[in-house]
């Protein structure tokens, strides 16, 4: 099971290693299968896999007032429960450019909803050495879906 911590700890503990690190990223307001897919293919990549979640404040700008609908620390600790995930940690800007920056990881992961020239992180990750793989998603799942039907 992963750790949610802070950008200064996770890059002290990830500071000479010489394991693969890949990323990805998201509100992952409401956890569903689709999360999941992403990040099974996600960890496949490598060695450790850190999520970067979008905290409160930017989730709503990016996704309305009503959102999260789960709190940011309680989106964090059930990402981090899930033992594909090494490490977690909160970013309070609308894209992971500037953690991206600092964590430099070899691949960055998007769900196939995204293409990589469309992604503003793309060129600080491929910048620092680093890949962009976009994966496949599961149809029909996702935290607008769920919430279009919990409304209906």
């Amino acid at each position: 099971m992963g750790r949610v911590v802070d950008l200064h700890t996770l890059l002290a503990e990830l500071k000479d290693t010489p394991s693969k690190v890949v990323t990805t990223n998201g509100c992952f307001d409401l956890l569903h299968v689709g999360h999941l897919a992403v990040l099974r293919q996600a960890k496949a990549l490598g060695d450790i896999l850190v999520v970067a979640i979008n905290d409160d404040d930017s989730v709503r700008r990016l996704k309305g007032p009503t959102r999260p609908i789960v709190q940011a620390a309680e989106r964090a600790e059930l990402v981090a429960a899930l033992e594909l995930v090494d490490y977690v940690v909160l970013f309070g800007e609308d894209t992971p450019e500037r953690v991206l920056a600092a964590i430099k990881p070899a691949v960055h992961v998007k769900g196939g909803d995204y293409e990589p020239q469309d992604l503003p992180e793309a060129r600080v990750v491929e910048g620092n050495g680093g890949t962009i793989v976009i994966v496949g998603l599961v149809p029909g799942h996702s935290t607008t879906d769920l919430v279009r039907k919990a409304e209906a």
